[in-house]
This record gives structure tokens, C-alpha cells and sequence, in this order.
């Protein structure tokens, strides 16, 4: 939901295992062994996250910085729907503010990622604000922290990015692939892959998916459905040059979710993660729907240099709807629930909203010798463009009282449109070179700097409140890394990123809608990597600061109060992760400590020294996996997920306690009548616990979310 700023961001009864359930997995399991063939790897991939990083020519493993990149097998294991179902295998990442049937809002490294800012669809910038599918993903990719070199304006937080399925490269391959899966709760789904080569030489390639799910989750009352179609394609035109083009549609209707909250000055015991706490007979479902597309030219040319012409496009349009729990006015808390547990309930619809973005790049490449040195250089320039365009009113009425334990006074829905909308524009264009040094055999020096000309303009529906805001800004990176032996490496960076902002459109502040100072970030890392045999590890220390905009005043008054920037947040932390393969024996751990805190306040200097809400103090994600050897193609694993205390409320009085899950799950993968079949059984939460996942702060509401009950899954996935 979006309704404050100009520029904001905008089954029944508990799970039973049956046994017949169980016996039945299992025979499918173990259908058709002796024709059973190993499994690949299931691994966070090495392979460079080229279009994220900007050093394309880098393995993670010889890279400045920290990042992952997920690939589609691993995709498939844990039943990814949505990005922030891959994400949570890393340590740094967390929820915020990530509503089950909503757009995912996560944070990385304590920092919440902007979802018009921070990600990325084949490297080029789209909005996030919409659901966004996964069954056309190759891989996600994730380059973690200040991202200045990369993106014009963007959190600190690091930067997401989504590399699209490709035709297949090799002559006479194909793709034939049908999915099916059931679950958690009675979801079911439908899915389609297909690929190949064809024309003379085979000098056209395509990809094709397709996909339908009807939703029906372990939440009761949030049933919808979604699906998607996409086509990828490829042009061979002569052995140095490539044209390349992909497009998908996808569309979800879903009744949404809203969180809980405190209880008074109480946090309640963990609840049932099934119930839909405001369900109403008058909701109406929330829509997503979105046509993306992008279109590439590459030419290698002489010295083995590469040139890149790209453009991107994106048309979303939603209507935002939910029956929205905020406050209780019968005892005048307006950012938490009654301490008996009503609420008062709004009926909220902002339908029609229109959001376009559209990206030109074009990028050359290549390495020469400079000075007796060797230098690996990239220069680009981007052209962007960003469109808001919402109906011009939206409807928040209140529509009654409702109560944690099901009882509600709301007769009837209150849908006719009272509130204004803001529309928002937003033109860039970047310029960015980079080069990566070879000082010595074992040392480099990896260099960038990206110069942004940023053009906004915002106005309320009805012409109003017009606001204007043109600046120009530099952001440079630097790093040095050094070979200690071919097996390890050390290094350290130092980067910066820009976000802008502007002081909300209301009466209530003296510079409603002015522009802000650039919120500029600065970040150092340090870190080492290594590799020996069969083991990977990797650790790294990082300090971000980045200024925090405030609201000096009473606020309760038209122009009683001034927006400004007022101290910063400042998060250090240290990140390890480990691999391991031994015999059948698969390993990986990874955890993370993150110390967040506000420092150099001036409105309110109490808060210095707080930590920052919803920010877990520590996380641990482990898997460990075993392959078994009497039965070629068959694996377990076991994940286990936890994430340390957090604070609930700005004074540390409230704090949420730490909670671990674990996750089984058995793959098989077999011959029937000669085509490859994977099963997968996966039991999320197996220990069936009761535990608030998150408690983020947003619109000045305090929320709790619970994490999912014991859910089963079922899929099954046949190559033709």
C-alpha cells in the first residue's frame, strides 16, 4: 500500500500428516530405482554474477565483493515461487515488511531493499513493486551491499537481479520438461519447458514456459490464481554477432493477508499461521499483473573486445486491494492493536495503478595493455525512465471494528474513492567505467565510477502540490585484491550508493514535497575466500552508514513540522559461509552478525546507540545432504533456518525472540520408459512450530507476522 508520500514505496484446520499420505511419497520415491541416474550438485553457484556485478569476466571466487548466485536446481529443490523463497538461503538476507500474498520486501544486511531501486531483470533496472514469477528463471543473483558502481540510486542493501531461462546453446539439444506440484496447504500447479534450435545451422534458438497455479495456501481464505507465459529467443547472425529476446506475461489475483500486531504494550504469543486475520464476506482480491521484455544486440569485434546494445521494458499494472487492520481508536493507539485485541478496520483499493519503466544501455568491453599494465575495462551508458501513473483516487474507510479472536462489527464494504492519488516521473541517465588492474600475477586493482543525472517531478492527482528535482551526483568503487596462493584470496573495497528522497506531500510539514539532500551511503569491506578440494569458505566484515531523514515538530498540526535529515544508521557485521563434499556428504552453513544502529541524532539524541527494528541480531542458514549409494539418484537434505533476537519497538522494551526451523526433504531422481523423472517429498517446519517471523514498522504501525505452520509439498518434474 501507498498512500503517504509522493515518493514512497508503494486449508483448513492444522496440517495431519496422514499416513497415507507419507506411504504414498514414498512409493513414488522409490518407483523405478533401477533405472535411477545421479543427481547434479545442488549447490550457491561460483559461476560470476556478470550482470549484477558489472565484472563479467570474474568468478565469484576472484571477486572483490560478496555476492551469490542461486541456480535453477536449487530453484527447483526448495520449490521457489518467489524471490524471497531463494533469498532466505543466504544469512544476510531477512524479511521486511514480506506479506505471504504481497510483493516481497526483504532486507540485506539490515537495510531494506527499495523495490523500485535495487532490482534488476537481465541486468537492467525494473520495478519489483508487483509479484514476479520464477518459472522462467535460469537463476537469481544477489551482490551484496552498497551498489553505486551499478545502479544510479539504489539502498545499501545490496541489489537483486533475475537471469531469465535461454535457449539451449549446444546443436541438436532441447528442452522437454513438464512440472506438477501440490502444495503447501492445497495449492496445485501446472508447468511447461520447452526448448530448442532450429533454421539453417540452427542458427535460432527458443525457450518457451508456461505456467498455472491455483492458489489455495496453508493461510485459510487467501485462495487465487496466477499464471505465466514467457518465449526467449536467440539469432546466430554470423560467429560474432547474436541478437537476442525474451518476453513474459504474468498475472496473480489473490486475497491478501494482513499481519498482526502488539497488544496494547503486550506481545502476544505466537498464532495459528493458518488464520487470515480480516478476511471479510466483502473483500475483493488484490491483482498483479505485468508484461516485461528486453532485446540484445552483442558483437564481439577485433583484440577481443565485445560490444552490447540492450533495451528493456516493463508494463505493470495492479490493483491494490486489502480489508487493513490499523490502530484502535477505542483506546486511542494508532500504531498497534487494542490491548484485547480489536482493531479497527479500514477497506482499502487503489485500483488501476500503472507503473512503466523502460532502460537503454549500451556497453563496450575489453582488455589492452596500458603503461606495461593490463587493464580489463568497461564503459556504459544508460538512458532510464521511470512512470507512476495510479488512478486519480483511492479508497481508505474505515469500515468497522474487528478482534484477533474473530469477531468483527463490519456489515459492508466501504469502496467509494475519497483519497488522492500522486503521480511520479522520474528520468536518468548514467554513465559508468570501470577497470580491473592486473598490477602483478597475484594483485589487481578494480576501479569504478558512475555519474548519474537524475530528473524527478511528482504532483497529486488533481495538479496539486507540483514538485521538481533535478541533481547530479558521482558514486565511485574501489577495490584491491591479492592472490595468496592459488586457492585463496584476500581484498578489500570501498564503495558508495545514492538514494534520493523528498519530504512527504502533506500539510502537516513546512517543505511538503522539497527535495532532501542526497542520502549517500559509504561502505568498506574486507574479506577472504578460499578453496581446497572439496571445500569452499568465505569471510567477510563490512561498515555501512547511511543518513536517516527525520521529522522535527509536532506533526499533529498543518506546518508543525519539518523533514530533514537527521543522523545516520550504521550497520557492522561479519558474514561467514562454508562448503563442504565428502563421500555422499554434502555441507553448507552460513551465518551472519549484524550490529545496526542509529548514532549522530539531533531530534530526538535518545535514540543513539539503539539498534534498528527488525533487524535479526544473527542468522544461520545450514543444509546438510545425503546421497544414498544403494539407490543411485536418491538424496535427502535437512535445512535448518534460524534468526536471532529483534527489536519490536524503538526502546528495546519489546523484543522478539529468536526462532529455528528445520526443513526436510528427499529427492529422487530416475528413468521411467527412458525419460528422466525428479521427485521431490519436502516437509517445511517440520517440528510444526509457532513462532512470529517478523515485526516490521511501516506506515507507523507496528506488525507481527507469523511464520507458516508444518506444510508438505509434492512436485514432480518429467524431461521428454
Amino acid at each position: 500500500m501507498a498512500f503517504f508520500s509522493p515518493f514512497s514505496r508503494r486449508s483448513s484446520g492444522r496440517f495431519a500428516f496422514r499416513a497415507s499420505h507419507i506411504a504414498s511419497a514414498v512409493a513414488m520415491l522409490t518407483l523405478g530405482s533401477a533405472h535411477a541416474q545421479s543427481q547434479n550438485e545442488i549447490t550457491v553457484t561460483d559461476t560470476a554474477p556478470s550482470q549484477v556485478s558489472g565484472f563479467g569476466d570474474a568468478p565469484l571466487s576472484k571477486a572483490p565483493f560478496s555476492a551469490v548466485s542461486i541456480d535453477r536446481q536449487t530453484l527447483q529443490d526448495i520449490g521457489a515461487q518467489r524471490v524471497s523463497d531463494a533469498l532466505r538461503l543466504d544469512a544476510s538476507v531477512a524479511d521486511s515488511y514480506n506479506s505471504p500474498a504481497y510483493w516481497d520486501v526483504l532486507s540485506v544486511r539490515g537495510y531494506t531493499l527499495d523495490n523500485r531501486y535495487n532490482y534488476r531483470r537481465e541486468g537492467l533496472p525494473i520495478s519489483a513493486e508487483t509479484m514476479i514469477g520464477m518459472d522462467n528463471k535460469e537463476r537469481i543473483e544477489l551482490f551484496k551491499g552498497t551498489s553505486g558502481i551499478q545502479a544510479g540510486t539504489s539502498a545499501p542493501g545490496g541489489l537483486v537481479n533475475y537471469v531469465v531461462k535461454r535457449p539451449p546453446s549446444a546443436q541438436n539439444s532441447t528442452v522437454r520438461d513438464v512440472s506438477a506440484s501440490f502444495g503447501p496447504g492445497h495449492s496445485s500447479s501446472m508447468a511447461l519447458d520447452l526448448g530448442g534450435r532450429f533454421g539453417q545451422d540452427q542458427a535460432l534458438g527458443y525457450r518457451f514456459n508456461a505456467a498455472y497455479e491455483n492458489l489455495d495456501p496453508y493461510i485459510r481464505n487467501t485462495e487465487g490464481h496466477r499464471h505465466l507465459l514467457a518465449l526467449a529467443m536467440d539469432w546466430r547472425l554470423t560467429p560474432d554477432s547474436r541478437l537476442e529476446w525474451e518476453f513474459e506475461r504474468s498475472e496473480r489475483q489473490q486475497m491478501g493477508v494482513n499481519a498482526y500486531s502488539l497488544l496494547g504494550n503486550t506481545l502476544p504469543s505466537p498464532v495459528d499461521g493458518q488464520n487470515n486475520l480480516t478476511r471479510q464476506p466483502w473483500s475483493v482480491p488484490g491483482l498483479f499483473a505485468g508484461q516485461t521484455g528486453s532485446i540484445r544486440f552483442k558483437q564481439n569485434l577485433q583484440g577481443g573486445w565485445l560490444w552490447t546494445t540492450q533495451y528493456g521494458a516493463q508494463r505493470l499494472r495492479t490493483d491494490d486491494r486489502l480489508s487493513y487492520a490499523y490502530g484502535c481508536s477505542a483506546q486511542e493507539l494508532w500504531d498497534r492493536f487494542c490491548s484485547d485485541g480489536g482493531f479497527d478496520l479500514y477497506d482499502y483499493r487503489s485500483d488501476k495503478e500503472r507503473r512503466s519503466s523502460d532502460a537503454l544501455q549500451t556497453d563496450l568491453s575489453g582488455a589492452l595493455e596500458l603503461a606495461g599494465l593490463r587493464h580489463h575495462l568497461g564503459l556504459s551508458l544508460m538512458r532510464s525512465r521511470l512512470l507512476d501513473r495510479p488512478s486519480a483516487m483511492q479508497a481508505y474507510n474505515w469500515a468497522g471494528t474487528g478482534n484477533i479472536d474473530g469477531t468483527f462489527n463490519s456489515p459492508e464494504a466501504q469502496p467509494t474513492p475519497g483519497e488522492l492519488n500522486t503521480e511520479r516521473s522520474e528520468y536518468s541517465t548514467e554513465i559508468a567505467l570501470r577497470d580491473r588492474i592486473e598490477l602483478t600475477s597475484q594483485t589487481a586493482l578494480w576501479l569504478g565510477l558512475r555519474h548519474t543525472r537524475l530528473s524527478r517531478a511528482s504532483e497529486r492527482t488533481d495538479g496539486s502540490r507540483a514538485v521538481q528535482d533535478e541533481r547530479s551526483f558521482n558514486t565511485p568503487w574501489l577495490a584491491l585484491t591479492h592472490q595468496i596462493t592459488p586457492a585463496y584470496l584476500v581484498y578489500g573495497s570501498y564503495g558508495e550508493g545514492i538514494e534520493t528522497d523528498v519530504a512527504p506531500n502533506r500539510s502537516r510539514y513546512t517543505n511538503a514535497g522539497q527535495a532532501l539532500p542526497a542520502l549517500r551511503s559509504q561502505q568498506l569491506e574486507v574479506g577472504v575466500k578460499g578453496q581446497w578440494a572439496r571445500t569452499r569458505w568465505q569471510a567477510s566484515w563490512f561498515d555501512i552508514t547511511r543518513p536517516v531523514a527525520g521529522d522535527e515538530g509536532a506533526c499533529d498540526e498543518a506546518n508543525t513540522c519539518t523533514r530533514k535529515i537527521d543522523g545516520q544508521a550504521r550497520h557492522r557485521g561479519l558474514e561467514l559461509s562454508a562448503g563442504l563434499t565428502q563421500a555422499q556428504w554434502q555441507w553448507d552453513i552460513a551465518t551472519a552478525w549484524t550490529d545496526a544502529k542509529r548514532q549522530q541524532a539531533n531530534i530526538d539524541p535518545s535514540v543513539n546507540g539503539q539498534r534498528a527494528l527488525n533487524v535479526p541480531r544473527m542468522s544461520l542458514r545450514a543444509m546438510a545432504q545425503y546421497r544414498y549409494s544403494a539407490i543411485p539418484g536418491l538424496r535427502s537434505s535437512l535445512r535448518l533456518n534460524h534468526e536471532g533476537t529483534r527489536w519490536v519497538t524503538e526502546d528495546g522494551a519489546i523484543e522478539l525472540p529468536a526462532w529455528t526451523t528445520l526443513d526436510l526433504a528427499t529427492h529422487y531422481d530416475t528413468r521411467i520408459q527412458g525419460m528422466r523423472t525428479q521427485w521431490t517429498l519436502a516437509i517445511d517446519n517440520l517440528a510444526d512450530r509457532r513462532y512470529w517471523r517478523e515485526s516490521p514498522k511501516q506506515y507507523g504501525h507496528y506488525y507481527l507476522y507469523p511464520g507458516a505452520p508444518r506444510t508438505l509439498r509434492l512436485a514432480l518434474k518429467t524431461s521428454f
